[in-house]
């Protein structure tokens, strides 16, 4: 039965430009058939020219050429013998016969081979019969994509017919490779559709410590023309079977939606004993996971409303936390939901690992100067949830906010922005109530030429809370506090125009722009306050000054100018120079035509340098011996896609020590290799470092090794290592993983314009 659904999902091709050689044959009625050959006779009675000797019919995309045809205008039906070769288009028809009634659509050609070009297609039988419009069949057919006398690979059967925009049935099918059978099925049927269609789609297969042998097989459902939905069913040995369904809809392109959901019922579970724990649970928490019943909801949905506004839904609730790393991999997994949602929606999901899943409800409008948001936000905090018996987990319903970006002040030299919050906080287990924030800021932007900027700043912060449950009922329900700050901003930039020791750089602009903000806020009591959100209920006391400097190195290159008669964008010159001509055809009588072409370059940072510290007044003043914030630094190198560096530190100055650094390289060259570090510290909490390497040993393999370590634990996390090999028409694709214990194989046969097979 497994080896009748590999091939039912495997055999899957493409006969639209069959199909369409019938549509393509005739072409145009106001254009005539050109015939030519060595010899040419018509047989007026018949209406049919008889051509011999290295015969030429050709029409527009058309071309048969063959020893002898008999060509009947009238009827449109042709007899080609010897040497048969029939071109439309890319696609090539060749056979010892070939007899073709254009008008209907039909033919037969024998010992014959088919090759559409779209999907690289080669169909070979003794006898190709096009039956109707749509319809097709072959007599000891055989069907691949590769190329050859000997193919690498070829799917032969005994009689195979085809329906196109419906079904084919194949008997006595048997996959070779070269001339090895690898697997016969007496009898398939499958789909041969253009279009979305229903019908089952490649099956994942795999092998892990966990999971034992694993089968996910998905059946894609054509609901409509804009909607659809995926079904899977994973078996999995040791821990049965998950079903999942995925469905999604597009009713505009802004209203659009995708709803997930999957589960099972485990049968194995962590209990708490080391054993269980090992096999089925995960240590590095500090909760068992006993349930059986486990499963995960996930959508997200954009809805265009009335009136410009747009309505967004993200959804995640998840049965355990354990679930979403259990089950990362996949085609319904954690990681492949992440990237389609990221790519379809630009929003994605809470790390794998993180326990509380944000769900919101969006409501939004934009104007020119100012933005509402209304949200309702839940938090699903998987393990207060399942294990505590309070929940103290912060909701937000609602969450209201109305924005006014930086702007004019009528007519003086004032700009202002605004932003305002109401919230409702509910917690099932503690404190709730409603807070209102209202924080106008005033700007008096001022510039000594093109030196020095100064921009003194101030805001006044307004907040109310109304409390419906307090546990402190000694304090009032009804509180408000107001508080102001002051701000003042001074930066100036420094750059020079070089020369370029690299042909391929026309000039590099070094940049330096030092900056000082001072702040201050008040200090103020507020230990009677409500505290749900400490950005926004305990604004912190601050003195202090905040320097910084950057560097920066822009790279620019010349583009070469748009060829003549080319259009162009219309945008001015970037240097400010005078763009050269460029000669457009004229038509005839006309003089020259002259368009002009502006300079265009590309520019390219490829150097970020980054400093900054904070000194605190009021804590050189309380004599407190370390008024100093650490050193933080940035440095960022991009030299082309050769190689790029991301890095950050913190220095403690007075340990004389990094508090924290993180780096990632990335190297890469003309052939395709690529080598990937990070390392990652944090004084006294973590280190780690992470490697992966690709390498092209030939042109058809390549492979991969991946590794991490806990320096600090001083233990393994993962370990992992493939090769992936690339012939003509198939690939072969290899990979194996330990991750903290856990040995994964995975593979993936992918015959080109047929599919893949595996996981």
């Amino acid at each position: 039965m497994l080896l009748i659904i590999f091939l039912w999902t495997l055999w899957v091709p493409d006969f639209s430009v069959a199909a369409a050689i019938g549509d393509r044959i005739a072409g145009s009625p106001k254009v005539p058939w050109q015939i030519s050959a060595d010899n040419v006779a018509y047989d007026a009675a018949t209406t049919t020219y008889h051509a011999t000797g290295q015969v030429i019919i050709e029409k527009q995309a058309t071309r048969l050429i063959a020893d002898r045809v008999d060509f009947n205008h009238k009827a449109m039906t042709a007899v080609a013998e010897g040497h048969v070769v029939l071109t439309v288009d890319e696609d090539v028809l060749t056979g010892q016969r070939l007899e073709l009634d254009i008008e209907q659509e039909t033919g037969v050609v024998t010992d014959g081979s088919l090759f559409l070009e779209q999907n690289h297609f080669y169909i070979r039988g003794q006898r190709i019969e096009k039956t109707g419009k749509e319809t097709y069949r072959v007599e000891r057919g055989s069907v691949t994509t590769c190329d050859g006398d000997r193919p690498d690979w070829i799917i032969t059967s005994r009689t195979l017919k085809v329906t196109v925009e419906g079904y084919g049935t194949a008997s006595h099918a048997v996959l070779r490779a070269h001339d090895l059978p690898v697997l016969y099925v007496p009898y398939i049927v499958f789909p041969a559709k253009t279009k979305r269609q229903t019908g089952l789609m490649f099956p994942e297969v795999g092998y892990s410590d966990r999971q034992g042998f694993a089968w996910n097989q998905p059946l894609f459902w054509a609901i409509n023309d804009s909607s659809d939905a995926t079904l899977y069913t994973h078996y999995m040995e040791e821990r049965g079977a998950k079903i999942g369904l995925e469905y999604r809809y597009a009713l505009t392109d802004a209203s659009f939606g995708a709803i997930m959901v999957d589960g099972l019922h485990d049968r194995r579970v962590d209990d708490g004993t080391e054993e269980a724990t090992d096999q089925w649970g995960y240590d590095d928490d500090a909760y068992d996971r006993p349930n059986a019943d486990r499963y995960w909801l996930r959508a997200k949905v954009d809805q265009e409303l009335p009136q410009g506004f747009m309505a967004r839904l993200d959804l995640d609730i998840v049965s355990d936390q354990d679930y979403l790393t259990e089950f990362r991999e996949g085609p319904d997994g954690f990681n492949a939901t992440q990237e389609s949602f990221l790519e379809t929606f630009g929003r994605d999901l809470d790390t794998y690992d993180e326990n509380t899943r944000t769900n919101r409800l969006n409501l939004s409008r934009s104007w020119s100067r100012f933005s509402l948001n209304a949200d309702v936000l839940w938090n699903d905090n998987v393990i207060n949830r399942r294990w505590e018996e309070t929940d103290d987990t912060l909701q937000q319903l609602p969450r209201i906010e109305f924005d006014g970006t930086k702007q004019q002040a009528f007519e003086s030299p004032f700009y202002w922005d605004l932003a305002s919050e109401y919230t409702y906080f509910y917690q099932e287990d503690d404190d709730r109530g409603h807070r209102a924030d209202l924080y106008p800021r005033v700007y008096l932007p001022l510039k000594w030429k093109n030196y020095l900027s100064v921009e003194p700043s101030a805001g006044w912060r307004q907040t109310t809370w109304v409390m419906d449950r307090w546990e402190d009922e000694a304090l009032d329900k009804t509180t408000y506090r107001q508080i102001y700050d002051a701000k003042l901003d001074v930066s100036t930039e420094f750059s020079k125009i070089m020369g370029s020791p690299v042909a391929a750089v026309d000039r590099i602009r070094h940049s330096v722009k030092p900056r000082v903000v001072y702040q201050y806020i008040p200090d103020q009591d507020q230990s009677d306050l409500p505290d749900f959100d400490t950005a926004i209920d305990r604004i912190a006391a601050a003195n202090t000054v905040t320097y910084s400097l950057t560097n920066t190195l822009t790279a620019r290159q010349s583009k070469k100018p748009s060829p003549p008669g080319r259009k162009t964008t219309g945008k001015k010159p970037e240097t400010g120079e005078k763009p050269p001509p460029s000669i457009t055809a004229a038509a005839p009588g006309e003089g020259l035509a002259q368009e002009t072409v502006p300079a265009a370059y590309d520019y390219t940072r490829f150097c970020r340098f980054y400093l900054e510290q904070t000194y605190d007044i009021d804590a050189a003043k309380d004599d407190e011996p370390e008024p100093f914030s650490d050193l933080y630094g940035e440095l960022d190198l991009s030299f082309g896609s050769y190689f790029s560096l991301d890095s950050d530190a913190s220095f403690d100055t007075y340990a004389n020590d990094f508090s924290s650094h993180n780096v990632a390289a990335v190297v890469n060259d003309y052939r395709g290799d690529r080598m990937r570090i990070e390392h990652r510290y944090e004084r006294d909490e973590n280190e780690s470092i992470y490697g992966i390497v690709a390498l092209n040993l030939t042109g058809r393999l390549s492979v991969t090794g991946e590794y991490e370590r806990d320096l600090l634990a001083e233990k393994d996390i993962l370990k992992g290592a493939g090769f992936l090999y690339t012939a003509q028409c198939w690939a072969f694709d290899f990979r194996y993983t330990n991750e903290d214990g856990d040995h994964s194989f995975a593979f993936r046969l992918n015959l080109m314009g047929i599919g893949g097979f595996g996981n």
